[in-house]
């Protein structure tokens, strides 16, 4: 029991300083959680305009805008976090969170309304299996997310290779595909699209908890410097964005990019499996199950 002749305990100025620095990446996965809050938010609002196709694929694009958007902030936290020794187990907990609201409840809600409204889905019937495709999308995030919290927890080892789709990455092959139909020419474009996306949804989430392993691309990209190859595909990729946005769409390239990372992991799993390809071929990742979910928020 304390007195009060009895000194105060004062925390060291160090330790102060570290736990005013943890402010900072968590300041940054709650603005990847209110990305995602926003656009369920924004994406709700399509329902004022159901006789109105333009302004409903105003609104999707504007909500996958955010989910997209979100993405900074996601790799930022991470990355700060490991910059300022300011990495917690309240900051894996926060991580994964934030990651669930946007990256799966956020892209899960955008499917299942798109389908709804553009079909003008009147019966139960009719809606009840877009609910379920969607549905398996967000428990396959949350289940892949659960287990790499478990990861980042126990485990040390940092790794190049996601084991399966990254949650991020699943809604970016989403998103892409919504901002480049509602931006193309023609009214119809986005109705010709979202036919497709519940049952997509469903294949992503199932990459997401799959043994397929998946280069680490942000890790790919930020070794660049240090590759002189790999700084001139990213040259190469960024004048292709370049040439493509003025000539087609600014969302087609990166719509082709992310699609194109997701199915090439699927082919080069399967290469791995018949031995077509070797294990240290450069753009092929091995099964690592070390490897953590993308903010890598490690204590």
């Amino acid at each position: 029991m304390n007195t009060e002749n009895e000194p105060e305990r004062t925390v060291p100025p160090s330790r102060k300083l570290q736990q005013w620095l943890q402010f900072v990446p968590n300041t940054l996965t709650l603005c990847n959680s209110l990305c995602g809050y926003a656009a369920i938010l924004v994406t709700l609002q399509a329902y004022k305009h159901v006789d109105d196709q333009r302004a409903m694929a105003t609104i999707f694009a504007w909500s996958a805008g955010l989910i997209l958007f979100a993405m900074v902030f996601d790799m930022f936290d991470g990355f700060t976090a490991r910059l300022l020794h300011a990495s917690s187990l309240h900051g894996i907990q926060m991580d994964s969170l934030a990651d669930m609201t946007t990256f799966g409840v956020a892209p899960a809600t955008l499917v299942a309304v798109m389908a709804h409204n553009m079909r003008h889905i009147e019966r139960a019937g009719e809606f009840v299996p877009i609910c379920m495709l969607c549905g398996i999308y967000l428990g396959c995030a949350a289940l892949r997310l659960a287990t790499y919290n478990v990861h980042a927890m126990y485990e040390k080892k940092s790794s190049d290779v996601f084991t399966g789709l990254p949650s991020p990455g699943a809604a970016a092959a989403l998103c892409t595909i919504i901002l480049f139909a509602a931006t193309e020419k023609g009214s119809n474009t986005l109705r010709e699209y979202f036919r497709y996306l519940p049952t997509y949804a469903m294949i992503l989430g199932f990459l997401m908890v799959s043994q397929v392993p998946y280069l680490h691309f942000g890790k790919y990209l930020a070794s660049a410097k240090y590759h002189p190859k790999r700084a001139v595909l990213i040259g190469i990729l960024l004048l292709v964005w370049l040439v493509s946005s003025f000539l087609v769409n600014p969302f087609l390239f990166p719509f082709l990019l992310v699609n194109i990372y997701v199915v090439w992991g699927l082919i080069a799993y399967f290469a791995l499996k018949t031995g077509f390809v070797k294990h240290t071929h450069p753009l092929v990742a091995e099964p690592d199950r070390d490897a953590n979910e993308d903010g890598e928020r490690k204590p």
